[in-house]
Formats: C-alpha cells, sequence, structure tokens
C-alpha cells in the first residue's frame, strides 16, 4: 500500500525539482579608467544543463568592445537519464496502482504478474540506485563550474587588480539538492518493496508450501518414535513369555535409556510379594471357552481328552 500511495507522489518530485530548474548568475564589473563602461553581466543557465552552450558578453577596460566567454562542462546526459528513469517510475507506479485496485483478482490468480511486477521493481530499483548516484557527482561537477569565482577567472577585466568585480546574485542550489534527495528517497522506496512483491510470486509460495524440517523439528520427532518404541514395549505379556530370540532382538533395538528402564522393570517383576493368589485351573468343553469368568492371575486351560 506504501508503493501504490508514496512512489507516484515521490517520482513526480524527483524529476520535477530537477527537470524545472532555472539558475542566474549575476557579475557587476567595475573599471578603474573608464567609469562609464561598468556594466552588469547575467550569465543563465537551465535544464539539461549544456553549459558549453551558454555563453556571455564582458567587457573590456582597455576599450570599448565586449568579449563573449562560454562556461564549461556538459551534464545532460545525466541530468535527462535521472528526469527519464523518474518519469517511467512514475508511469509504472500509476498502472500498478490500477492493477492492484481494479484488476486485483486477475494480478493474483495468473503468477506471471506477479513475476512481471518483481522483475520491474528490481530493474527499477537499480536504476534509481544508478541514476541518482550519478546526478549527485554531476550536480557537484555543476555547482564546481557555475562557482562565481571560477566564473571571475574567465573574464579577462575581472584579472586585472585595479578592476573590480563583485558578485551581485548567486544561483540558489536547494531545488537540484532536493532532487537527490528525492532520488535516494525513490531507491530505498523501491528496494523496500522488493520483498513485499517476492511474496507475491510463487517462488516465495512454493518455499512455504514445502518448508524445510530444521533441528529442533527432527528432534522432537525422534523423542515421539522413542516414546512409542518404549509404550509398545511396556504392555504385558498375556500369553506368557516370549521366546528368547524376541527379547534378544528388542534388547538391540532399545537404546541404553530404554534397556535401563527394562531392566528397572525386570527387576520390580522379580520381586513382587509372595502374597498373590495361586493360578487356577478351569476345565471347560472348547466351545465353552469364551464363557469363563476371568480370575486373577494366568489362567490355564486344559481340554478333555
Amino acid at each position: 500500500m506504501c508503493m501504490v500511495i508514496f512512489a507516484p507522489i515521490f517520482a513526480v518530485c524527483a524529476f520535477a525539482t530537477c527537470g524545472g530548474y532555472y539558475g542566474h548568475l549575476q557579475v557587476k564589473v567595475d573599471c578603474a579608467e573608464r567609469r562609464p563602461s561598468n556594466r552588469t553581466i547575467n550569465i543563465d543557465f537551465s535544464y539539461p544543463f549544456r553549459l558549453q552552450q551558454v555563453h556571455f558578453r564582458a567587457p573590456l577596460c582597455e576599450a570599448r568592445r565586449h568579449e563573449v566567454y562560454f562556461l564549461d562542462g556538459d551534464m545532460s546526459l545525466t541530468a535527462q537519464f535521472f528526469v527519464m528513469v523518474g518519469v517511467f517510475a512514475f508511469l509504472y507506479s500509476l498502472l500498478a496502482t490500477v492493477v492492484y485496485v481494479f484488476y486485483q483478482n486477475t494480478y493474483v490468480r495468473n503468477n506471471r504478474g506477479p513475476l512481471v511486477d518483481f522483475v520491474v521493481t528490481v530493474v527499477f530499483s537499480f536504476m534509481w540506485l544508478v541514476c541518482t548516484c550519478c546526478w549527485a557527482k554531476a550536480l557537484s561537477d555543476l555547482k564546481s563550474a557555475t562557482n562565481p569565482s571560477q566564473v571571475l577567472r574567465l573574464i579577462s577585466a575581472c584579472r586585472a587588480p585595479e578592476n573590480k568585480c563583485t558578485i551581485t546574485q548567486e544561483p540558489r542550489w536547494s531545488r537540484l539538492n532536493t532532487s537527490v534527495v528525492f532520488g535516494f528517497v525513490n531507491l530505498v522506496l523501491w528496494a523496500g518493496n522488493i520483498w513485499f512483491v517476492f511474496k507475491e510470486t510463487g517462488w516465495y509460495k512454493s518455499g512455504q508450501r514445502y518448508p524445510t524440517r530444521s533441528a529442533s523439528g527432527k528432534r522432537a520427532s525422534e523423542m515421539r518414535q522413542r516414546l512409542y518404541s518404549e509404550s509398545s514395549f511396556d504392555q504385558p505379556d498375556d500369553f506368557g513369555p516370549q521366546p528368547l530370540r524376541q527379547d534378544s532382538f528388542n534388547q538391540v533395538r532399545l537404546d541404553p535409556f530404554s534397556q535401563a528402564r527394562e531392566l528397572q522393570r525386570q527387576s520390580s517383576m522379580h520381586q513382587a510379594p509372595v502374597g498373590l493368589s495361586l493360578p487356577q485351573t478351569i476345565v471347560s468343553k472348547p466351545q465353552e471357552r469364551d464363557n469363563t469368568v476371568r480370575t486373577k492371575g494366568p489362567v490355564i486351560f486344559v481340554n478333555e481328552i
């Protein structure tokens, strides 16, 4: 939801603060010999910042003529790339908003939509990283090229010590600085949205459908199997003692903890009190065995001959 609300807004702020910039620099030249030759020089530059095409006329104090000077630098490629990424991010954000709001069922039903959204989000995150870093470096070069001291060194009249040159107005960089900030905000927004888009893809859902068993889960499963095996060994023997081969087999399969418990159970059975009732013998016919009454102790059936 944050992506749907804030992505178009921050994208517009990023390319609008960069694409609509206009800078103005004003220099006043005072010649020492010719007072009427004093004049003001205006230097204007704007997006896309092709400074090699920006020229201005400066007076010569020795004669009544002027010279034409050009600034140095070309930041048009980086600035246009930054604005292009912002415009395309804005358009894709609007398209994604329409899909999320009006075509949510179609988007979730088919896995192709989340996959395309995931790939596009990763691409835009990388492009915001590249274009913002490049634009920050180009802005630093732009400030250096239009630095008042650098401009004064270009004018020959200002290089003479007897003449006086002053900067009456400097360009304001707050708007371009804000564009760099908005670029990094878009980077954080798009990079953070990668995880939420990835959760909608089939890659994440397939991983959740078949989760891997952790070490604690394996230990719990082994403990349940051990308890089940112990409970099966603790059942009473209703039909007499088992063969020695079966006991030896059970002792081999039992772990040391279960063997100790089995030995303790057998020793308690051998030490039982003597006051137990004697076994009773019941003589009955084969067809009448089911109607006999159970008594305490072992029961012995004897068939009539």
